[in-house]
């Protein structure tokens, strides 16, 4: 009896010890991986010294998304010219560069959607949408995004008249989505003016947090601790919100395609956008599903998102430099001659708010930073190399401040970029759209979203600093502040 009744006893005791015995043999197993990893990490950046990290979590704790990440960046761009590595956890080292000797080796050498994509599949899709971005294109668009600018200015009166400070980026960030709509799907959302917090806007603002979040959380660099994490979570329901948005898109165009095409309608369009070219070529090419909605969101997030970081710092930029943003006003109420629209031809009629927003750019870059993992050694130009396997960083905002390429950095001065002055410096030192073959498609349709706003903006109101909440720039996938980007406006009319 004493047997048997020992029995279950010894084989829990024999469970139990089995499961420790693997879960050590399992911990074990990932530490020796770690190890090797790092060994390998700090081989493969040898040959640049940088900053001290800790042995686990490297230089994590130096980022606390506080507002002052990036004064920590040009800190070290300082003490470690050209480039330096830095550390996310025990086993993940990035190169960081911020030259534009070192930029321009990296990006003019040849990662799915045109922001991640690799090989052929990124040659080919880059191809097929380049037609998609020609001026005849973009000619009409110009009219879209007045149309979508004016939507905000209206909504802003009140703040007009009451004084009162507000919140920039959530309204620019409803304004460039309204645009992107109507210019590159054919679709009148009417976002600016429904009620409640747009669930895309919401979407995308959670995906960027997230991303930094489990760059900055090395055990969610692992795919199934972060699956399993809250924060995988959250992560999986924004996108899902964010492909339902897009996929409905989808669908209704190609609901009335169908319809079209069994009516045996003729469209009567002087161009075809952005949904329509792959959705031809869908037909033509055999483009997948997956790869229609993968364009697609690529183009809905880098078409609103980034231009909505973008307009936001340079409102921001003209309220705090009054005797600038004057000149470009008086310039552009000569160019608009009492119109209440901004036409093609517009455009190149307004050099200086061109510099402006070009110096905002540089201040304040949309993106702060991009990378690229190589698939092949690299050397840079003082002979300096990095293996096949490693990840570069480059830091745009790192390059835009660089006090060896730019004289007082941080002054706003839009006469940097007078022609006489661009010919001066290296083409990459100023990349807000990256550079070289894999720069932004939609450079063109962001610049020139970039002077209607702006223009219409000036010539309706004055904008005006709020000293009493100074934006605290924080870099995630697009450049932020951590307590919103606040001005004050007063109308224009009201000083006449």
């Amino acid at each position: 009896m004493q047997l048997y009744s020992s029995l279950p006893l010894s084989l829990e005791s024999l469970s139990v010890n089995h499961v420790f015995a693997l879960a050590l043999l399992v911990c074990s197993a990932i530490v020796v991986k770690l190890l090797v990893m790092r060994r390998r990490g700090i081989r493969s950046m040898e040959a640049f010294p940088g900053p001290p990290a800790h042995w686990l979590i490297g230089h994590v704790k130096e980022f606390r998304q506080d507002g002052h990440d990036l004064e920590k960046i040009m800190k070290w761009s300082g003490q470690y010219p050209f480039a330096f590595p830095l550390w996310f956890g025990p086993s993940l080292s990035i190169l960081n560069i911020h030259h534009p000797s070192y930029v321009k080796t990296l990006l003019t050498t040849t990662g799915d959607g045109l922001l991640v994509s690799t090989g052929q599949k990124w040659f080919r899709h880059r191809r097929l949408l380049t037609p998609g971005f020609h001026y005849d294109v973009l000619k009409p668009y110009v009219k879209l995004v007045s149309d979508s600018t004016k939507v905000m200015l209206d909504k802003w009166e009140v703040y007009g008249k009451s004084g009162e400070s507000f919140e920039l980026f959530k309204h620019v960030s409803l304004m460039t989505l309204d645009s992107i709509m109507k210019c590159a799907f054919s679709c009148n959302s009417n976002c600016q003016t429904d009620s409640g917090t747009n669930p895309y806007i919401q979407a995308v603002y959670d995906l960027c947090h997230l991303v930094n979040v489990r760059f900055r959380v090395f055990p969610y660099h692992s795919k199934a601790i972060f699956h399993l994490s809250p924060h995988g979570y959250k992560f999986r329901k924004a996108a899902r919100i964010a492909h339902n948005h897009t996929a409905e898109v989808i669908r209704k165009r190609k609901e009335v395609l169908k319809i079209e095409e069994e009516q045996g309608i003729v469209k009567n369009k002087r161009y075809l956008d952005f949904l329509d070219i792959l959705l031809s070529d869908e037909h033509q090419q055999g483009l997948s599903d997956e790869d229609i909605r993968a364009e697609v969101d690529t183009f809905m997030f880098e078409g609103h998102d980034t231009t909505a970081s973008g307009i936001s710092w340079i409102f921001y930029n003209l309220a705090c430099n009054p005797e600038h943003q004057e000149k470009c006003r008086e310039e552009i109420l000569q160019v608009l001659d009492g119109k209440d629209t901004v036409d093609w031809e517009d455009l190149n009629k307004i050099p200086y708010t061109t510099m402006c927003i070009k110096e905002s750019l540089r201040l304040c870059p949309p993106v702060p930073g991009i990378s690229r993992k190589l698939t092949k050694p690299l050397t840079f130009f003082d002979g300096r190399t990095v293996p096949e396997g490693c990840t570069i960083g480059v830091s745009i905002y790192g390059i835009h401040m660089n006090a060896s390429v730019w004289e007082n950095p941080y002054l706003f001065d839009p006469l940097r970029f007078l022609p006489e002055n661009v010919a001066e410096r290296s083409p990459h030192a100023f990349v807000p759209f990256s550079a070289g073959p894999r720069n932004c498609i939609g450079q063109n349709f962001a610049m020139n979203e970039m002077k209607v706003a702006v223009a219409l903006t000036l010539k309706k109101y004055r904008l005006i600093k709020d000293p009493q909440h100074i934006p605290k720039m924080i870099p995630q996938v697009v450049l932020r502040s951590l307590n919103g980007i606040h001005i004050k406006i007063k109308p224009v009319e009201n000083d006449l």
